[in-house]
């Protein structure tokens, strides 16, 4: 293991510096800006060699310490550049049984092994002397596993019964075959010299000469046969002599290996108790979680880290010319108000539930309802509930509200160019629900509704309706008190193609704020689930977004970069620029979809050198970024209630007064919120073959309106009718009115039955 490992060292990262960086302070967390997780999952049990986390580990004097993931286990210490390269490229690794670790003031760790010297730096003193604790204990065992292993003598070490039985009953086995080999060893020696004693008496008769020549060349062929009958039994008298010697070595090193299976289970375990147990204390602490806001995840010092830094984006948009930003100081440039001040909700009195009941653990194989699905729309599947979340599209699509104070603060802007950062900000803050959200939401009914009313607590409401079945489309409209409306028509094209679920949403998000007259309008990207068949299912969105003023003409790029395994990037990042209608840039904005965005100000623009691909760049320098928007954290216990956000859980919620098609009031995904998902799946079967039937009659009076003539009008949806947009061209679903009043009169005759 420890050969493998070093020849997968040999790449352009295995070398250590050839002199000896300088000392310094510990890094700020947000060094590198390479993504939130912690430096490391937990400190390492007594007697644990397993550890993982982030260090910085210096590489040259042009880069300095860069970002690294640290594996260490059974002995050896590898790096990767981030935890996804575990799977395929090991930068380096450190056989600790020959290495000296030394340790440095401030957060150093200096490890020399074979004629090279990594320098390590953690990211606080704590974390130096927990890494320092788990390469001492690594160290103390691998010294002796080293010399086991040369050691070929030594008596069979200590097992538990079952495992001492199984061992024995493969070595049996193996010494079985051994002695078969051995017999017929002893056979081919004993007749092979009987063969060659018969000839030789043969060689002594008087024959003819004809037949003495062909006693001859069988002699002479029985000699060959005898050296290589020696040769091959000498070959098994060594692996005989050689199996006999190692065999109690093997023996060990099996013993070993389940030892230590056996221990990093428990480790493992104990570790995740110790995680869960400081976790409950840390939210229950009176102090911490009365002075946390409810949209800071992180300390200020971090969030702050990297103003005062160099910024560089490259590539942003392809089918743009390529920019570099570099920052202002403030002795340069006079402080100008910003749109980008942090924003903080106000929590009205109104009580609104904070949990589910937990996700039951049901299995099923997918594969097998999926095999016969590549290719087709993913609405046309018949799906269980075992796939899905609690919560229909008309839901899914309601979340994108989760930061309407975006929106409440873009309405007060005098500058469009500012408010257009908002706005962009807002269309990158729909996103950050989706990254651990791999569960499918209900197709809705044909005629399904979702009403979201937050007009006391936040000045808004919302109504969705499911306008078509297939395709399967949702409209959306929300109006806000303060200064803002918002409308959209959804349609998803879905394709499963084996590895991955591909999903376009199609259709143009419209807002437009009430004072100024601003029109916003942009569309989705492209959202894709990898390892559906195989592995832990994960989300990415890839593409480009623009979102155009068509009052103003100022416009947004922003860029969705997609992940790769090879990519120095941050997982997940997004970068944009905002210009006028001349196409002059005034603000960068850049960050990642699940986390934040943040926006700098352009103060001055030159032409650069061409790039690595040919492209000349544009060198912006700009004031310091400023946060826009950062992500709430999820609810306590979000793993096991579908990573739901604390807008999310709230959807579902009973409420009275809504409309009969309220998705509230849908029995399967109610059911499943319950976890009685057998009772669901049959109640979501009920659901699509009344669904099915009532479409059936649809298109049977379709057919006798055309045999006698008649116009058939088709289906028309409740609380949407289409009209042509004047400014994109295209005919969709827009709000016609009157959901809220029939509401404030409690009359719902008009609605459909379609539960």
């Amino acid at each position: 293991l420890a050969r493998t490992h070093l020849r997968q060292a040999h790449s352009s990262e295995a070398t250590a510096s050839l002199s000896r960086p300088g000392r310094s302070v510990c890094p700020p967390m947000s060094e590198q800006g390479k993504g939130s997780a912690s430096t490391s999952a937990a400190a390492p049990a007594p007697g644990s060699d397993t550890y993982k986390g982030w260090l910085f580990k210096w590489t040259n004097y042009l880069k300095g310490y860069q970002r690294r993931w640290f594996v260490l286990s059974n002995g050896l210490l590898s790096y990767y550049r981030t935890q996804a390269e575990m799977a395929h490229t090991c930068r380096g690794t450190i056989n600790l049984a020959t290495a000296h670790i030394d340790t440095e003031d401030a957060c150093n760790i200096v490890l020399s092994s074979g004629g090279r010297t990594y320098h390590l730096k953690a990211s606080t003193e704590v974390e130096r002397q927990r890494w320092v604790t788990a390469l001492e204990l690594a160290k103390a065992k691998a010294i002796p596993l080293l010399a086991d292993s040369w050691n070929d003598s030594g008596d069979e070490e200590p097992a538990s019964q079952s495992d001492r039985s199984e061992i024995q009953g493969t070595l049996k086995t193996l010494v079985s075959k051994l002695d078969d080999l051995s017999t017929c060893n002893d056979l081919i020696a004993k007749h092979g010299a009987a063969l060659q004693r018969s000839l030789s008496e043969l060689e002594g008769l008087r024959v003819p000469v004809e037949g003495g020549e062909k006693i001859k060349a069988v002699n002479e062929r029985a000699t060959l046969f005898r050296i290589t009958s020696n040769a091959m039994i000498n070959a098994c008298r060594d692996f005989l002599d050689l199996a006999e010697t190692h065999s109690r070595r093997w023996q060990r090193a099996l013993q070993y290996e389940r030892e230590q299976r056996t221990h990093l289970e428990e480790t493992i375990e104990q570790l995740a108790k110790q995680h869960n147990s400081l976790e409950r204390a840390w939210r229950e602490a009176p102090v911490l979680s009365a002075s946390t806001p409810k949209g800071s995840e992180r300390p200020l010092k971090e969030e702050a880290s990297d103003e005062d830094e160099d910024t560089e984006y490259f590539d942003a948009m392809e089918d743009s010319p390529a920019f570099i930003t570099v920052t202002a100081t403030e002795n340069t440039q006079h402080r100008s108000v910003s749109p980008t001040d942090p924003i903080h909700i106000i929590l009205k009195s109104i009580q609104r539930r904070t949990h589910i009941p937990d996700k039951p653990n049901y299995s099923l194989n997918l594969w097998s309802i999926m095999k016969n699905c590549i290719g087709k729309e993913l609405s046309k599947i018949p799906m269980p509930v075992n796939f899905n979340e609690p919560l229909s599209m008309l839901q899914r699509l309601t979340e994108d509200l989760e930061y309407h104070e975006l929106l409440d603060k873009a309405a007060r802007c005098d500058s469009s160019l500012e408010q257009m950062c908002l706005v962009a900000a807002f269309s990158v803050s729909s996103y950050s629900t989706t990254v651990y959200r791999t569960a499918k939401p209900f197709n809705p009914l044909l005629g399904e509704t979702y009403e979201l009313d937050r007009l006391e607590e936040f000045g808004y409401r919302s109504l969705c309706e499911q306008v078509s079945h297939h395709p399967p489309a949702a409209a959306h409209h929300v109006i806000s008190q303060r200064g803002w409306t918002l409308w959209q028509e959804i349609t998803i094209a879905s394709k499963f193609r084996g590895k991955y679920l591909s999903i376009m949403p199609l259709g143009a998000i419209h807002l437009q704020f009430h004072s100024s007259g601003n029109h916003y309008v942009w569309r989705k990207v492209t959202s894709t689930v990898h390892n559906i068949i195989v592995g832990k299912l994960w989300i990415d969105q890839s593409g480009e977004i623009e979102i155009v003023n068509h009052r103003t003409k100022d416009t947004c790029q922003l860029k969705f970069s997609p992940y790769s395994y090879f990519s120095r990037e941050v997982p997940r990042k997004v970068t944009g620029v905002v210009a006028d209608s001349g196409g002059q840039a005034h603000y960068i904005l850049s960050g990642t979809w699940d986390d934040k965005i943040e926006s700098a100000k352009i103060i001055q623009s030159s032409r650069g050198g061409s790039g690595s691909e040919g492209k000349q760049k544009t060198v912006y320098q700009t004031l310091s970024p400023k946060l826009l928007w950062k992500k709430y954290p999820l609810p306590e216990n979000a793993e096991n209630m579908y990573y739901f956000s604390a807008l999310a859980l709230t959807l579902n919620e009973q409420e009275d007064g809504v409309g009969l098609t309220d998705s509230r009031l849908r029995p399967d995904q109610r059911l499943m919120e319950a976890g009685r998902w057998d009772e669901a799946n049959t109640e979501k079967q009920r659901l699509e073959e009344k669904q099915r039937a009532v479409r059936r009659r649809r298109e049977a009076e379709a057919t006798d309106a055309l045999d006698e003539g008649r116009e058939y009008e088709g289906y028309q949806p409740l609380w949407f009718h289409q009209r042509r947009n004047s400014i994109t061209g295209e005919t969709n679903f827009v709000y016609k009115g009157g959901y809220w009043e029939s509401k404030e009169r409690q009359d719902w005759s008009m609605c459909p039955e379609i539960f």
